[in-house]
């Protein structure tokens, strides 16, 4: 795999063609690994926006999609996804070098999003509404699950395609039109997705991707009369004034947001399960990662000991090029991001955490690189140890008791996700019980699948997607009554 000679340029997504913006003008993403362009995108403008909405209202109004079976649907996701990975290795590369993410993990991710595509393909022949036959000799009802009508998709930076993949495919599914606003950061692989789709027989306009900032693209999406509903992955705070415009109009929002996952360790747990589990829910995508356990409450019994293999085990965590077979960390997404970062591991070293491992950058003649991060003794209520840093910093947190992890883990605005370490069956139902987050996982971490249903608790958002319930998101519920035979007057 080469970096590209010259920077790929793309155009917006409009009714079936790749289309020019009204501003006429390009953003250029610097690879944060190389420094180097990799990707002139479109800067999409709020005109651009209306184009894109009048193009999925007119499709949508006309029934060209919203008409056709779950089989003809079902047809035409199946075959996307079997075209993601006809193109993997250029989705792949595309990813790697807008994101930094190392090479290989983009090349398993193009995978999952297949795999996402295919389960959204089954479930466009299984969407059912309901009948009710006891309301009387005179009355029978049934309710139908319709599209909503044209949806507005808003993905962040740290997995393009595959939390693309985590919404258009349902909304598809449900007969829906859709105008998707990509990061501007990692906007490449959403537009060859909507290139696949034409090629896969989706007729024109039921797609469209509007590429630019947030401001103006985004807010024009989340004011525009037409558009139903908001399907947003990103930051809480963003997620706030998304939710808030929408009530402007009232449209739906689906809402995935931030997290501060708590990964219990109690002391009878299998060491080198929880070693290797916290390496990964930590380290990996460099902590850019709105399910990384981000935390850890370990019981103090064994915390010297797991510290220790921990720290160790880290520390062959291999942080280089991103198109280095042997990479398994790469290069932060922004500079931005990289001094926030190092803010917070200054932060937790002030309020008296021990730096047991990194904390500083990785030092390369080109490119953002960061050290894996251990800060150890992190107290339970200070900001490293509460807050999302988005980041390979691992804050390590220890406690006496199940009772006190659970009241640590909850103590935060979050509920994205949880889980617990321990091979006491009890202690595992009770905190799968009491944590207040969307997943919970046992003896396990970071592990998911398209038939399981993925969203949070509190501030890390509203609704829920994938599972077998994600083409619902998309609809509206309608009750038809039938009154059978002769109507009794009203007086």
């Amino acid at each position: 795999m080469k970096i590209p000679e010259t920077p790929k340029r793309f155009d917006l997504w409009i009714d079936g063609a790749f289309t020019p913006s009204t501003s006429a003008s390009y953003m250029t993403r610097q690879s944060p690994a190389h420094d180097c362009p990799v990707t002139a995108i479109a800067a999409g403008t709020a005109a651009d926006v209306d184009r894109a909405v009048a193009s999925a209202l007119q499709t949508f109004e006309s029934g060209v999609w919203a008409n056709t079976s779950g089989a003809e649907r079902s047809a035409i996701l199946y075959a996307v996804a079997e075209r993601l990975i006809e193109r993997k290795q250029e989705l792949a590369l595309l990813e790697t070098l807008e994101s930094g993410k190392p090479l290989a993990q983009a090349d398993s991710e193009v995978e999952w999003a297949a795999g996402i595509w295919k389960h959204a393909a089954a479930l466009c022949r299984h969407l059912y509404g309901q009948s009710c036959n006891t309301l009387g000799a005179s009355t029978v009802s049934m309710t139908l699950r319709e599209p909503i009508g044209v949806v507005g998709l808003i993905t962040p930076w740290n997995f393009p395609l595959l939390i693309a993949s985590q919404k258009v495919p349902y909304a598809l599914a449900a007969g829906c039109s859709a105008v998707i606003k990509p990061s501007e950061l990692t906007s490449a692989t959403t537009l060859i997705l909507a290139e696949i789709l034409k090629e896969c027989g989706l007729p024109d306009g039921v797609l469209n991707v509007v590429t630019g900032y947030g401001d103006p693209v985004g807010q024009a999406l989340c004011e525009h009369k037409d558009i139903e509903m908001i399907s947003f992955t990103g930051s809480t705070t963003v997620g706030k004034a998304i939710a808030a415009t929408a009530a402007c109009n009232l449209k739906k929002v689906c809402l995935e947001l931030g997290g501060k996952n708590a990964m219990i360790v109690m002391d009878d747990a299998d060491l080198d399960a929880v070693v290797d589990a916290a390496r990964l829910g930590a380290f990996f995508n460099m902590g850019e990662c709105c399910n990384a356990s981000s935390r850890i409450l370990v019981h103090e019994g064994i915390a010297d000991q797991f510290v220790e293999r921990l720290t160790a085990f880290a520390k062959e965590l291999s942080v280089c090029d991103p198109l280095d077979e042997t990479s398994k960390l790469g290069a932060i997404i922004n500079e931005t991001q990289e001094q926030k970062i190092l803010g917070y591991i200054a932060a937790g070293q002030k309020d008296g955490a021990t730096i047991c491992l990194g904390g500083g950058k990785v030092e390369t003649e080109k490119g953002r690189y960061l050290e894996a991060t251990i800060l150890d003794h992190v107290p339970a209520d200070s900001a490293t140890a509460t807050e999302e840093v988005f980041g390979p910093v691992l804050s390590i947190v220890r406690i006496k008791t199940l009772d006190e992890a659970i009241s640590i883990a909850n103590r935060t605005a979050y509920g994205l996700s949880a889980g617990i370490f321990t091979n006491d069956y009890n202690q595992a139902m009770k905190a799968s019980r009491a944590l207040r987050a969307g997943t919970v996982w046992v003896n396990t971490w970071l592990e998911g699948h398209p038939e399981l249903s993925f969203g949070g608790y509190k501030q890390s958002g509203l609704g829920r997607e994938l599972g077998s319930k994600a083409v619902e998101e998309y609809t509206e519920e309608k009750t038809v009554l039938f009154s059978l035979g002769k109507r009794q007057p009203w007086w």
